[in-house]
C-alpha cells in the first residue's frame, strides 16, 4: 500500500512587515536581513489570530466533505500552544465540523513535532486504509523587540492530508533520526518569548544535519544525486543554505549541485515572505518547491531534513506522484502580496499587544483582519472562536 501526502494547505496572517523597514528602525544595514538571512518580509499576527485560527484556515482551504468524512485522526503540532491541557486539535475538530469519532491530539518537540505527527499518521493510515489523517503544523514565532531573533519571526500554518494512494507525495521507508539533549533554544512556561543561544543553535542545526545524513546513509538511504531536491527546516533561509552546502561535497557533480541549488531557491520563496513558522517551516519549504519549481516531474524524489531544538532531527524522502500539479495553487505569491503592510510602529503595537482580562477572566478583543476563522473573545477564561466578519455566513 502506498501512503503519503494527498493535499497541502497553507495559511498565514493578513499583516506583514518589510525587512527593509525593520532594518532601518533598528539601525541595521538592510542587506543584513536581505542577504544575511535571505528574508524580505515576515508575517505578523494580531491577538485575534492564533494557532487554532491559522490551523483551521489552512485545513479548510483543502478539505472536501468527503475528506472530512474520512478523517478520523487530527494532530496539531505546535510550540505556541494556547492551553497547557486542552489540545488545539479539539478546537480545530469543532470549527471544521468534523464527525464525532475522531482522535484529536497535540504534539510538541520544538520545530520537529510535525514530522513526528506525519510518522504517526502514516502508521494510522496503514492500519486503517479507508481513513485519512489531518496533520497541521501551526505556530507563531515571537521574539522580543530589538532582540537578535526579531527578524526571524513569523506566523503560519501548514495542513497535510495523509491518505492511501496520495495524489501529491508518497512516503518512503527510509527515515533516519537522532536525539540529543542540548539547550540551543527553549521557552520555559513562565516566559512569553524563547531563550536562544544563536551561534550555538546554528552549530547544532548543522551538526545534527551531518549526523542525521550519516545515519541515513548507514541505514541504506539513497545518495544525494538520486534526489531532485532537498527541503530543510527553515528558521531563516540562509541557515538552510549553509546546510545544503554541507551536503554538497567535492564529489558532487556540477549538474547535481546546480539542480539542488536551483530547487533550493524555489523552496525558500514563500519563507522569504512569511518568516519562521516553526513546526511548519520545513513543509512551507516543500510547498514552495512544488509550486515554484516548474521542472519537477512525477517520480522525482525529494529529501527532507527536519530539526527541532532541544534537539531532535530526522531525514526522510518522498516521491512525487502522477498529476501532482493538479492539486497545487498557482497564485500563492500573489495572495501573499495582498497582506496589509505594517509600519514598524504599527507592528510593535500589534504584535506585542497584551490581552487584558477582568477579575472573572473575560476579555474583549479589538477587530483585526484575519482569515476565515478568528478568536472573538475570552469569556470566563474560555477562548471563543468563530467566523471572521469578512467570512460569508451560510
Amino acid at each position: 500500500m502506498t501512503v503519503g501526502i494527498d493535499k497541502i494547505g497553507f495559511a498565514t496572517s493578513q499583516y506583514q512587515l518589510a525587512m527593509a523597514d525593520l532594518a532601518q528602525a533598528r539601525g541595521e544595514d538592510p542587506q543584513k536581513y536581505a542577504q544575511g538571512l535571505l528574508l524580505d518580509a515576515i508575517s505578523i499576527a494580531p491577538v485575534t489570530e492564533d494557532i487554532v485560527t491559522l490551523a483551521c484556515d489552512a485545513a479548510q482551504s483543502i478539505l472536501t466533505p468527503d475528506d472530512k468524512e474520512a478523517i478520523d485522526l487530527v494532530i496539531v503540532a505546535t510550540e505556541s500552544s494556547v492551553d497547557q491541557s486542552k489540545a488545539a486539535a479539539i478546537w480545530v475538530h469543532q470549527l471544521l465540523g468534523l464527525k464525532e469519532n475522531v482522535r484529536a491530539i497535540e504534539m510538541k518537540e520544538a520545530c520537529y513535532a510535525a514530522t513526528a505527527a506525519l510518522d504517526y499518521a502514516k502508521l494510522h493510515v496503514q492500519a486503517h486504509p479507508d481513513k485519512k489523517a489531518l496533520v497541521i503544523a501551526s505556530d507563531i514565532a515571537k521574539y522580543g523587540i530589538g532582540s537578535s531573533g526579531e527578524p526571524t519571526q513569523g506566523a503560519g500554518s501548514i495542513a497535510l492530508l495523509v491518505s492511501q494512494e496520495p495524489r501529491l507525495l508518497a512516503f518512503s521507508d527510509d527515515n533516519a533520526y537522532q536525539t540529543r539533549s542540548i539547550n540551543d533554544f527553549w521557552r520555559p512556561n513562565y516566559s512569553q518569548t524563547p531563550f536562544v543561544q544563536g551561534m550555538y543553535s546554528t552549530k547544532q542545526y548543522l551538526d545534527s544535519l551531518k549526523a542525521t545524513w550519516r545515519i541515513f546513509q548507514e541505514q541504506g538511504g539513497s545518495p544525494l544525486d538520486q534526489f531532485a531536491a532537498v527541503c530543510f527546516h527553515l528558521p531563516y533561509p540562509k541557515l538552510a543554505l549553509k546546510g545544503l552546502k554541507k551536503l554538497i561535497t567535492k564529489e558532487t557533480s556540477a549538474q547535481v549541485s546546480q539542480r539542488l541549488q536551483k530547487h533550493f531557491d524555489d523552496s525558500i520563496r514563500y519563507s522569504q515572505k512569511v518568516g519562521n513558522i516553526y513546526t511548519g517551516s520545513l513543509y512551507l519549504g516543500l510547498l514552495s518547491l512544488l509550486e515554484q519549481a516548474k521542472d519537477l516531474a512525477a517520480g522525482d524524489r525529494i529529501l527532507c531534513y527536519s530539526y527541532g531544538s532541544g534537539a531532535v532531527s530526522e531525514m526522510f524522502s518522498m516521491t512525487l506522484q502522477d498529476g501532482f500539479r493538479n492539486f497545487l495553487s498557482t497564485d500563492r505569491e500573489a495572495l501573499l502580496t495582498q497582506r496589509h503592510q505594517l509600519s514598524v510602529a504599527d507592528y510593535e503595537a500589534l504584535f506585542f499587544e497584551d490581552i487584558s482580562y477582568d477579575a472573572e477572566g473575560n476579555a474583549s478583543l479589538a477587530t483585526y483582519k484575519t482569515g476565515p476563522f478568528t478568536l472573538k473573545e475570552i469569556s470566563q477564561h474560555e477562548r471563543i472562536y468563530g467566523l471572521s466578519e469578512d467570512t460569508p455566513h451560510g
